[in-house]
């Protein structure tokens, strides 16, 4: 009889535990790697799928604008065309889609020309805007010397600018532009900023629009006192179609003012979505009498543009 002897398991020594293996924390590593690599891709998707579908809203908003703007433009021209002797400038409102619509138009004349205004009004809206007397005849004479050709023989304008150190000469022939107004030697900078809302080349002629000229513009007709201006400006404010009494106010400066406006046209939209969101644009458009446009666009300019670059900001459409 064979005796058996009981065994307990606590007298067998326990299985001996693995060897720890470095390919496992390599794997932990690589692991945690790939899912902060997995967790910085989606958050650079989803900025990139926010500003993707911002871009889309701007330039949505873009594309309405300008569909708006184009609707000013029509509506100014069809109710300056459909009326005839309509005022000069007014101002209406209207609403497309989502957003609110203010326009404001006048016609151009109500500037003075650079191109075709003579001296003595260039100088009177300088001296108005506060150069010295003495300077504001000096710096007319510098603005009709830019857009004067030069003479075939003797001095001319040109040799100033050289001997200025200035790189470039003066242009010889009507400016294309308002701002190239700041490229003319001599005129101070702020004189020329005062200046812009006042002057344009769209209008080709030298008279000014007298029912609708800014004091500024004016103030810059020979003779024209702070008294006579007030005056002139109660006249017209009391019968704001009676040029004739207006212009007899004058004297010899009659000759230098319109009673009507001009084909050139200055229509200013202000935009105002649902949202919020502001765009406005200062357009020059010239009406048509014939053809199949009734006007052309001269000169193009809103709230996207660059204003750093004010001579090259108009766009022609």
């Amino acid at each position: 009889m064979i005796d058996t002897i009981p065994i307990r398991m606590s007298d067998h020594a326990a299985p001996p535990a693995a060897e720890p293996d470095g390919r496992d924390g390599f794997i932990v590593v690589a692991v945690l790697w790939i899912l902060g690599a997995l967790a910085t891709l989606a958050t650079i998707y989803a900025v990139y799928v926010i500003d993707t579908a911002a871009s889309f809203a701007v330039h949505d908003e873009r594309l309405k604008a300008d569909a708006l703007f184009s609707a000013s433009i029509e509506l100014t021209a069809a109710q300056l065309a459909s009326t005839p002797g309509a005022p000069s400038s007014g101002r209406f409102r209207f609403r497309l889609g989502d957003a609110n619509v203010a326009v404001d138009f006048v016609a151009e004349n109500a500037r003075i020309d650079l191109n075709a205004a003579p001296k003595q009004l260039l100088a009177g809206l300088f001296a108005g805007l506060g150069a010295p007397p003495g300077l504001a005849e000096v710096y007319a004479d510098s603005v009709i010397a830019w857009r004067t050709p030069p003479p075939t023989d003797g001095p001319n304008a040109a040799a100033g600018y050289r001997t200025a150190g200035i790189s470039y000469a003066p242009r010889g022939a009507p400016f294309p532009h308002p701002g190239e107004l700041a490229l003319v030697a001599g005129l101070p900078e702020a004189l020329v900023d005062r200046a812009m809302p006042f002057v344009t080349v769209y209008s080709g002629v030298p008279q000014i629009n007298i029912l609708d000229a800014a004091p500024e513009v004016l103030a810059a007709l020979p003779g024209v006192d702070p008294t006579l201006l007030h005056t002139i400006l109660a006249q017209r404010e009391a019968e704001p179609q009676n040029a004739a009494r207006l212009a007899a106010m004058l004297g010899p400066a009659q000759a230098l003012v319109a009673n009507q406006g001009s084909k050139a046209v200055r229509v200013t939209p202000r935009i105002v979505f649902d949202d919020g969101q502001r765009m406005s644009a200062d357009i020059v458009i010239f009406l048509l009498d014939n053809g199949t446009e009734p006007y052309r666009v001269l000169s193009w300019r809103d709230s996207s543009d660059d204003p750093a670059d004010e001579p090259r900001r108009s766009r022609a459409r």
